[in-house]
């Protein structure tokens, strides 16, 4: 049985995450908020039917790099080289931010030919 390496795996954004970038390279995802619950939270509880995440510098250099083509490992490099030893430990660091990204489905996985 073959394992699967994180480092490995496309990431492409998702085409329904909205995202803008200012001057200083700061991201900002336009999440809206879609299904029942969030509908009932915006109608009973006043949700906003748009939520903006700003994502800080590490996150937002990260965001920059997806582009549906860069394997995680390429990811990191750039990380690598962006951030030197500022990014320590990379691999854990940037593994946790895929995996949470990919959980709250900000980003989707692409299949290599």
């Amino acid at each position: 049985m073959k394992t699967k390496n994180l480092l490995d795996f496309i990431p492409k954004h998702n085409s329904l995450i909205s995202f803008t970038t200012d001057k200083k390279g700061i991201v900002t995802l336009e999440v809206k908020n879609r299904g029942f619950y969030n509908r009932v939270a915006q109608i009973f509880f006043k949700r906003p039917k748009v939520s903006f995440i700003t994502l800080e510098e590490f996150g937002s250099f990260i965001w920059q790099q997806i582009d549906g083509e860069k394997t995680v490992m390429e990811i990191a490099g750039k990380v690598k080289e962006e951030f030197g030893q500022k990014a320590e430990p990379l691999y854990e660091r940037l593994g946790q931010y895929m995996t949470t990204l990919r959980r709250c489905d900000y980003i989707l996985w692409v299949k290599k030919d």
